[in-house]
């Protein structure tokens, strides 16, 4: 019987994964360099969605220090019930403390700079020697280019189609945008998304939120609340005035979480996925 390619990587999410990494890896601890490697490694834990770079120790010029099992940041939620099945996965807003195998947490030291619980080595033959580092606690780079959100997996993609579909979005029967000018934008593992011009969005139901978001394939986006009678709906749509290379097309266009409101393609009834942001 065929398998589906999506439920073939899915399969492994509750494993330890490693990828060899091309590029020549650098990284800085508030400016000071602590990594030059070009036997880098891309890592996920047992229910990580996005990994995190592993190097050789040998390659590492800061000081790893023991520390305890806690003592990595957790700044998120932590497991989420949105892999197939209802597994729990583990997002980069868990935060890079929560680990799901054995190994041993270290605080990450440069001269007078630490960052507690930020290196991570698994039990692991296959990760003999290597340990794993905290994106957020460091600045990266991929040969000359600057790395933004999180490593990238190189069997994640997206793509992005222009289209003439009509596509309606709502809230509590109240119409928030509808174009027949959309650009659908498919990504690895997420729901579709549309994305609409703004000129086709009812701007007077929007108020700019302060919430921002660096996805390492898109860049950085920034947010709007929805408010209908009766109530407000907190950071429902995004949009990117400044995408990274991959996403030019939907630079400056709205997307609205198909989680949290109405959002109809060719008048078909609304689907609302399960995902982190339900």
């Amino acid at each position: 019987m065929a398998v589906r390619i999506g439920d073939l990587l899915a399969g492994a999410l509750d494993s330890l994964r490693w990828e060899p990494l091309a590029p020549r890896l650098r990284a800085w601890l508030d400016g000071v360099p602590v990594l030059d490697t070009d036997r880098g490694r891309l890592v996920m834990e047992p229910g990580r969605v996005v990994p995190q770079y592993a190097v050789p120790v040998a390659d590492l010029t800061a000081d790893l220090v023991p520390a305890a099992d806690d003592a990595g940041p957790r700044h998120g939620p932590g497991p989420l019930p949105v892999g197939p099945g209802g597994a729990a996965v583990l997002t980069p807003s868990t935060g890079f403390g929560v680990h799901s195998c054995p190994g041993r947490v270290f605080t990450l030291r440069a001269d007078d700079r630490e960052r507690p619980g930020a290196a991570f080595a698994p039990d692991d033959p296959d990760l003999a020697d290597h340990v794993v580092l905290d994106f957020d606690a460091l600045d990266w780079r991929e040969e000359d280019e600057r790395v933004v959100g999180h490593p990238r997996d190189p069997h994640h993609r997206i793509d992005v189609r222009r289209s003439a579909r009509r596509v309606r979005v709502s809230l509590d029967g109240h119409v928030l945008a509808e174009s027949g000018r959309p650009v659908l934008l498919t990504e690895t593992g997420l729901p579709v998304r549309w994305y609409l011009p703004a000129a086709d969005v009812d701007g007077t139901r929007l108020r700019p939120s302060a919430t921002a978001t660096t996805c390492a394939y898109k860049g950085t986006a920034r947010y709007w609340s929805a408010s209908v009678p009766g109530r407000t709906v907190a950071d429902v749509a995004w949009s990117y005035p400044d995408p990274l290379p991959g996403a030019e097309p939907v630079r400056d266009l709205v997307c609205f979480f198909a989680e949290r409101v109405d959002v109809s393609v060719d008048g078909a009834a609304p689907d609302h996925p399960h995902s982190e942001w339900t």
